[in-house]
């Protein structure tokens, strides 16, 4: 599926038409700085039935919400420098115990997310237009 956006609310119409493709309890986030990996997260939340708030976990690595169909967890593995440290962090038993887990910057854990089948979204920045692919 592709979508172009041009405007913050057009990210509803996105999760919308995802949320139903989405069989798979692992996805990918990819895309430079400032693309909409998080914003994208805060609108797929809120759908869900998520009254938490969402942020970043650039600092925190993984962060964790409550929905009706269970936990979410929103990793993002940018600042890692090796698989070890995705390790470190106990990514297997998040993803294994999780409704949804979301993963921003997953290139460093790709070899492994291999186990795990999952979608993969890219945002590509061309000015203020957002191009999504999701798989």
């Amino acid at each position: 599926m592709t979508f172009k956006i041009d405007k913050l609310e057009d990210w509803e119409n996105v999760v919308s038409s995802i949320l139903p493709q989405l069989k798979l309890s692992v996805l990918t986030l990819k895309g430079n700085l400032g693309a909409g990996k998080t914003t994208f997260t805060q609108y797929l939340l809120k759908s869900l039935g998520s009254s938490d708030e969402v942020n970043s976990p650039t600092y925190s690595i993984v962060n964790e919400y409550d929905t009706p169909k269970g936990k979410v967890f929103h990793f993002d593995l940018y600042r890692l420098k090796n698989l070890d440290e995705v390790y470190d962090i106990g990514i297997e038993e998040y993803l294994e115990s999780a409704y949804l887990s979301i993963i921003e910057w997953p290139e460093i854990y790709s070899e492994d997310l291999a186990d795990f089948p999952h979608h993969e979204m890219s945002i590509e920045t061309k000015g203020l237009t957002r191009e999504i692919i999701f798989k």
